[in-house]
């Protein structure tokens, strides 16, 4: 197999794997096959990353069918793409080599398969879109990866999962919807999908009030898809009643999916000629940004459930990617796409240390978590680790997200937004020490009803190792930022240069 393939392979692997996983129905075999396409793609990623960042070919690119762009469907993989390929590859192998005990416990046996099956549809749908050179193509794998993520949410063990992903359908449908007017008013105005084509008929149109209506559309769509502040409704319940190990595999990739969604159509499609200079888009988004980010905060701290804590921490999170992206600067773009690395790393690592402790305690209410540090030590470590990165302090890759916010601020609007970045990672400690102090200051809590019968004890081997090498890297990728802030800084140098 030829160099060319790879961006097709990291598609059809998972697509094909899929119904295959559902023909096989056994629970292990299911597990089995997922595990080999979780490792197959691992590796077509980071062999994609390695070859546009350093092995001499900026960009990747396959014809599907033999048609060439952009009358045939294009495949594209650049810096940006493979960085995104390598996040959602990563995440997904961690979650399913190590996740196996959680989903067993929660995951009725005899709906296994199903649940393997709906995780690699899903993974098909985010790795589509970081491949696809073709605007509708990425509304078609989004949509893939969407449903997938309705059906995922909708197994979790409490029955409020249910309208949890009611919810999440109804939402993510309006910016499906949204989404499918903006690609539709784009073709209208040139002609064709093919993204590259796109960036060079847009710009005479950038007066065209057509343009704003599919920016305005395409703006709101993803937001909703993205959990953008005031847009997020969806993710508190998601994340808070899924599956464990779904709520470490989307909180891991599908927001930052969204916001790939985002930079790719703001400056590589549309171009910041049109999205900032005309638009004026960081007008909006700046403002957008910070409410969501101290929003989001405090209302985690008012939290007493851990997945839900850390849920609206997510939206916090995001709120810091949106805020790089309003700088509408090389730097900002850059600390942007470092903390969509960075987060993903650490808020997986967070939910893998709750999964563990959900294992053996059965839910994630604070109370039910009180002194759990003493008897699951390993597993309190691992939540601090990671919780520390989350917070910014030094030596772990958060450090390195807020450092780089904090430089981009300073050079595009100076001191007072840096306050105002200093400030909102104080909220993350106040939040975060609530879960400390539960875990080793809060005197130990009754006996729930499922920890009745056993003596709790740390999590399986599997899942504590999963936990620790998350939190691992938070640590690994705060001392070493070649791959994190390397790839961001070339991937934002790319697509202020106008290559899409």
């Amino acid at each position: 197999m030829t160099l060319a393939h790879l961006p097709a392979l990291q598609v059809v692997a998972p697509l094909l794997a899929a119904p295959l996983c559902a023909l096989l129905r056994a629970p292990l075999a299911a597990y089995l096959l997922t595990c080999a396409v979780a490792a197959v793609a691992a590796a077509t990623a980071g062999w994609l990353l390695f070859t546009v960042t350093a092995g001499g070919a900026a960009v990747i690119t396959y014809a599907l069918g033999g048609w060439a762009a952009p009358w045939g469907i294009e495949y594209r993989v650049d810096a940006l793409g493979a960085f995104v390929l390598v996040i959602v590859t990563g995440v997904n192998l961690v979650a399913v080599w190590f996740g196996r005990a959680s989903v067993m416990r929660e995951v009725p046996r005899e709906r296994v398969f199903l649940f393997y099956t709906g995780w690699l549809l899903c993974l098909t749908g985010m790795l589509g879109i970081a491949v696809s050179g073709d605007v509708f193509n990425v509304f078609v794998f989004l949509e893939i990866a969407s449903l997938a993520s309705y059906f995922l949410v909708s197994m979790g063990r409490d029955r409020r999962a249910l309208s949890a992903a009611f919810r999440y359908l109804l939402l993510g449908t309006v910016g499906a919807t949204f989404i499918l007017i903006a690609v539709g008013l784009l073709y209208q105005m040139t002609g064709t999908l093919n993204m590259a084509d796109l960036a060079a008929r847009l710009p005479p149109l950038k007066e065209s009030r057509t343009l704003q209506v599919a920016f305005a559309f395409l703006s709101v769509g993803v937001g909703l898809k993205a959990a953008v502040f005031p847009l997020h409704f969806w993710l508190p319940g998601a994340y808070t009643f899924a599956p464990n190990m779904v709520t470490v595999f989307l909180a891991g990739t599908s927001t930052k999916v969204s916001v790939y969604i985002l930079l790719r159509f703001f400056f590589s499609v549309i171009g910041t000629d049109i999205s900032f200079d005309a638009l004026k888009l960081h007008w909006f988004l700046l403002p957008l940004a910070l409410a969501g980010i101290f929003t989001a905060s405090i209302a985690a701290i008012y939290q007493n459930d851990v997945k839900r804590l850390l849920a609206f921490s997510s939206v916090a999170q995001v709120g810091y990617m949106i805020l790089g992206i309003a700088l509408a600067s090389a730097a900002g773009l850059s600390a942007a796409l470092v903390h969509l690395f960075n987060h993903a790393l650490m808020k997986s690592a967070l939910f893998f240390t709750v999964a563990c402790m959900v294992f053996r305690v059965g839910n994630s209410k604070l109370t039910d978590l009180a002194g759990l540090a003493k008897r699951m030590p390993l597993t309190a470590a691992a939540l601090v680790v990671s919780g520390l990165s989350l917070i910014g302090f030094p030596f772990t890759a958060g450090f390195i997200s807020k450092w780089a916010l904090l430089a981009a601020a300073l050079q595009s609007h100076g001191w007072w937004l840096a306050l105002l970045v200093l400030a909102s990672s104080l909220l993350a400690v106040v939040y975060m020490w609530r879960v400390v102090e539960a875990l080793y200051c809060a005197p130990r809590a009754p006996a729930t009803v499922q920890s009745q019968a056993m003596t709790v004890t740390e999590a399986p081997l599997p899942l504590l190792a999963g936990a620790w090498l998350l939190a691992a890297g938070n640590v690994a990728f705060g001392l070493s930022t070649e791959l994190s802030r390397g790839v961001a800084e070339r991937a934002a140098l790319l697509l202020f240069g106008g290559a899409p």
